[in-house]
């Protein structure tokens, strides 16, 4: 007989332009009650419900590979309808117009710009390992749940800064600095950390995720 609990599960499309860990995230987003789908094309984008654009690497090969796969045009489709969207670490930074990585322009979905952080004095860049969110947006549906402000797990040397800082869910200090760690709007979120390595708290942020296209149908 069909597994019927199953069917009930939403599936998480998840794309693929091979700047991404893909095991972990689809073992994360399999762990808080979703199907992963991994999808490489315009097409498989536009039957798409809810999407995750996850990466590993650098802002200008990333951009490149988007290209080189059509699937810009899509993605900036699937935000103008709503769908709702989940960017994780360099799938944030490719969500504003540019970077100081590298020369390519940005999807610039959102107004800002990604920046290096900068060298201080008994600092290592990249910025690795856990570190605790300031949960500047309270509201945001990631949080929901959370009683006090989560420990994360962090692996990068660029930020991004939004021109306007209503849509920063959360910020992390690093040294002196404190930066974007997390944004929200509309239909969009995304982070700079790693949800799916970064333990129950990780799973609860996706797991929120997941259940947002509840909201959406």
């Amino acid at each position: 007989m069909p597994d019927k609990k199953n069917n009930s599960k939403t599936e998480i499309s998840i794309i693929d332009y091979q700047m991404g860990n893909l095991h972990s995230v689809c073992k994360g987003i399999e762990r808080s009650g979703g199907i992963p789908k991994i999808i490489t094309s315009a097409a498989e984008i536009k039957k798409a419900k809810i999407i995750v654009l996850p990466g590993v690497g650098s802002f200008d090969p990333a951009m490149k590979q988007l290209k080189k796969q059509d699937l810009i045009s899509p993605l900036n489709e699937a935000i103008a309808e709503k769908k709702p969207f989940l960017g994780i670490c360099l799938g944030l930074h490719l969500l504003f117009e540019g970077s100081e990585e590298g020369v390519e322009n940005g999807l610039a979905l959102l107004p800002g710009s990604v920046k290096k952080i900068k060298n201080e004095p008994e600092i290592t860049i990249p910025h690795m390992g856990w570190n605790q969110l300031k949960l500047t947006n309270p509201n945001c549906y990631l949080w929901k749940g959370l009683t006090k402000n989560p420990w994360v797990y962090f692996v990068h040397s660029y930020f991004a800064q939004p021109t306007n800082y209503v849509v920063e869910s959360a910020a992390v200090t690093h040294g002196t600095q404190q930066v974007t760690a997390a944004i929200q709007f509309e239909n969009i979120a995304a982070v700079q950390f790693h949800p799916e390595k970064s333990a129950a708290i990780g799973l609860h942020m996706l797991k929120n995720f997941v259940q947002q296209d509840q909201t959406h149908k």
